[in-house]
């Protein structure tokens, strides 16, 4: 979708290739964001040792500043993370080091230092990887989530964050629950690329046919003052119901739908269902839908 809308703005000719470069930024932008936001976390989380250095080298430091504790730059959950092989080349690869506001990084350790929570687990001695998992997941929702600064910081430095950043956390949320799950080379799996790439390819190279399939069930509407997104919305669910034989069409409904009331109009779920439905309807009738079993394919 943010592909289509991408190339509908375009002012010059669209060259051979290049929707799938946009398609591949769009990968790209949402990879390097999920970098950062784990990255970002475990700096925090390491802050303890930089803190407990930076103390001890005090002119005159007391007992306290000798003895912090740094049980949580030691998580268990957190090395395994940053040991991660996938996670190390895509360091190198988008260098989020150059990027990282460490004052924020300073900030965040301080308040996280403050709770009760974290006073909690580093006076623990033992190591539970339930604790561990846990003490992360705090950091994540309660220390960064919840800090308009953080999340401002986010912001200004990815242009995605409002689109892709549910999705981010919880991908980063199910690599703390499963240490080593996430390949942060590819944010997607090959077989999820190739829908993608063949769905945008498809519903841009047919996209005067689609369209004509969509004008007729109009009625009053004037294509032109239909919101660009809800057209491109539904091309793209007519071109599932066309060439894409495995997907269900109400699972194709259904995702517009959603995706029509998420990023267009208030009025954008109801209209994209009714053109969609009615055009489905059409197609059964002239035995244009040849779907098959989509469990079997």
């Amino acid at each position: 979708m943010q592909t289509l809308y991408n190339l509908s703005t375009l002012e010059s000719d669209i060259k051979p290739g290049e929707p799938q470069k946009i398609l591949q930024n769009h990968f790209d932008q949402t990879r390097q964001l999920l970098v950062h936001l784990t990255y970002f976390l475990t700096e925090v989380c390491r802050y303890a040792e930089t803190d407990s250095h930076q103390r001890a080298g005090k002119h005159l430091p007391s007992f306290e500043d000798l003895h912090v504790n740094t049980k949580l730059s030691g998580n268990k959950i957190l090395w395994r993370i940053l040991e991660d092989s996938s996670f190390k080349e895509a360091l190198a690869k988008t260098k989020p080091q150059l990027l990282i506001n460490k004052d924020l990084v300073r900030r965040a350790y301080l308040r996280l230092a403050e709770t009760p929570e974290y006073k909690t687990y580093i006076n623990k001695q033992a190591r539970d990887n339930k604790e561990e998992k846990e003490m992360l997941e705090f950091v994540l929702d309660k220390i960064l989530l919840a800090d308009e600064n953080f999340t401002s910081y986010i912001e200004e430095n990815f242009s995605n964050w409002d689109d892709d950043g549910e999705m981010v956390i919880q991908l980063l949320v199910n690599l703390l629950q499963k240490p080593g799950s996430a390949d942060f080379k590819e944010m997607i799996s090959g077989e999820k690329k190739d829908f993608a790439i063949n769905l945008l390819k498809t519903a841009h190279e047919k996209s005067e046919h689609l369209q004509t399939l969509i004008i007729p069930k109009l009625k009053n509407w004037d294509p032109e003052r239909i919101a660009l997104l809800d057209m491109i919305l539904m091309k793209m669910g007519v071109a599932e119901f066309l060439y894409f034989e495995t997907i269900p069409p109400k699972v194709t409904i259904n995702e517009y739908i959603d995706l029509a009331k998420e990023y267009s109009t208030p009025q954008s779920g109801q209209f994209v269902n009714g053109i969609l439905d009615n055009i489905h309807k059409e197609l059964v009738t002239e035995g244009k839908m040849q779907k098959v079993d989509y469990k079997k394919a």
